[in-house]
């Protein structure tokens, strides 16, 4: 099944073409990782794929309805979309218990309030908390966590609405080492869990990339360098042409580690 389906989408910024007619289809059961070098147009592509930025020519497709098209409306299908970015933690008031935070994902609110919930969207609250190793925190402010426990919990709070399509934008900017790998664990599973939702992880760094993931895309400069299943897609070459270095690609088979390599003589 498509669940987003992208027609050569182009995005400009004032004198700058941001995305050029990128054409794209993410299907049910495929988790993606999107990579680029900075200036690439990824974390533009991700806010297209969560609705929340409009495409300047083109068409998008989300689960076979059209949100800028006639008659369309994106508010109607954007909770079909988890959306995991620095840009929603931005707006969380940091006195935000933890556990009301993940709550408010179910109606795409940053505050509890005084908003009444019903005792299965707290139990699911709990179950998605305890699937990234949140639940310690459940009842500390969202403030007091650390980068890493922030993002987690932000990934709960994205799968609250049980969406088709979630979405990662950056989600391990800013972790230190500890804080990476727990992340990525937590995806990882999440990944693995043939009842998930389809995945897209935007990055810098190969290294981000969790276990199970199965496709990705190589952007630069609003284009696509490669896009397929994940071991024809990712590859030295590609990497070399998207970051303009030399490139040296290792993987263990579950995680991959990259570095630039201009002395290296293949």
């Amino acid at each position: 099944m498509d669940l987003l389906v992208l027609d050569r989408v182009t995005v400009r910024r004032s004198t700058t073409t941001v995305l050029r007619e990128l054409s794209w289809t993410v299907r049910a059961g495929e988790r993606w990782v999107v990579v680029g070098p900075n200036g690439a147009g990824k974390t533009t592509l991700a806010q297209i794929a969560a609705l929340a930025v409009a495409p300047d020519e083109g068409s998008v497709t989300l689960l076979g309805e059209q949100p800028w098209g006639p008659g369309g409306d994106p508010e109607d299908i954007a909770p079909s979309v988890g959306l995991c970015s620095a840009s929603v933690a931005d707006l969380v008031d940091p006195a935000e218990p933890v556990l009301d935070l993940v709550l408010t994902g179910a109606w795409a609110t940053l505050t509890r309030g005084s908003d009444h919930y019903a005792q299965p969207d707290e139990a699911r609250a709990r179950t998605l908390l305890t699937a990234v190793g949140g639940m310690p925190w459940a009842e500390r402010p969202f403030g007091s966590l650390s980068a890493g426990e922030r993002q987690r919990v932000q990934v709960a709070r994205a799968l609250m609405s049980d969406p088709e399509l979630l979405v990662l934008d950056e989600p391990a900017a800013g972790l230190d080492l500890a804080g990476r790998e727990a992340l990525v664990a937590a995806l990882g599973r999440l990944a693995a869990n043939p009842a998930g939702p389809a995945q897209i992880l935007v990055t810098h760094h190969v290294e981000e990339i969790p276990p199970g993931y199965t496709h990705a895309m190589v952007l630069a400069a609003g284009e696509v360098v490669s896009i397929g299943p994940l071991w024809m897609a990712l590859t030295e070459p590609y990497l070399e042409k998207a970051f303009g270095v030399p490139v040296r690609l290792v993987t263990d088979g579950q995680r991959f580690a990259a570095r630039a390599a201009p002395s290296w003589g293949g």
